[in-house]
């Protein structure tokens, strides 16, 4: 797989193209804006965009996904709890205080292993809640796209409406750091760093450590 990591729109989100090499069919993760960037690394790679998939609801990762969808036609995937979470009236309002573009009603929800397949290449998806009630992160052996689940020595916000810590907390250690040590960790935003794995995370990340 071959990992192509941007950092798009006004709030400084780690975007993803992830392409399977030999059909070069790829999906698109968290797309936050900077939408003619996102094509051109698409065009540049000679990619066929299967699916826009969104690692969890909020505005600044998901506000690409109407433009590049006219663009490219690929589905918009999303966790079916954030689906049904961002769709309440309350929680639109919320977030409109951004003013980013609202994403288009996804194509496909999914859930906990679930897959997502292009090409030869295949994403699982985990469901990890905490900063949003259908937050995900996405795993392909070496690879680890968390979103806003776990950052370089940090943790996504969980003071936002659907946040909570404790379940933030318990997703990582459950479903995160069981995975291979040497797991490369590609985060939603690169606050801590661009990447990190999860031996060092495990080892130095405040949050799991309890150092805080």
């Amino acid at each position: 797989m071959i990992v192509r990591q941007m950092v798009v729109g006004s709030m400084s989100v780690c975007c993803y193209l992830a392409i399977c090499e030999k059909s070069r069919k790829s999906v698109i993760i968290d797309p936050g804006g900077n939408e003619e960037q996102i094509l051109k690394a698409v065009k540049d790679e000679k990619a066929t965009v299967e699916y826009i998939i969104n690692t969890h609801g909020h505005p600044d990762h998901d506000c690409g996904n109407g433009k590049l969808q006219k663009a490219t036609g690929a589905q918009i995937v999303i966790h079916e709890d954030d689906a049904e979470f961002f769709a309440k009236p309350e929680v639109k309002h919320y977030f409109s205080v951004l003013g980013l573009p609202e994403s288009p009603p996804a194509d496909k929800t999914v859930k906990d292993g679930d897959v997502i397949s292009f090409g030869e290449e295949s994403l699982t998806v985990l469901h990890t809640p905490g900063h949003t009630p259908g937050g995900i992160c996405l795993y392909s052996s070496p690879n680890l796209f968390t979103g806003d689940t776990l950052f370089v020595g940090g943790v996504g916000r969980t003071d936002f409406p659907g946040g909570d810590t404790k379940t933030l907390i318990r997703s990582i250690r459950s479903k995160l750091l069981p995975l291979p040590a040497d797991t490369v960790i590609w985060p939603g935003h690169g606050y801590g760093g661009d990447s990190s794995t999860i031996a060092t995370e495990a080892r130095t990340n405040p949050f799991l450590t309890g150092d805080l």
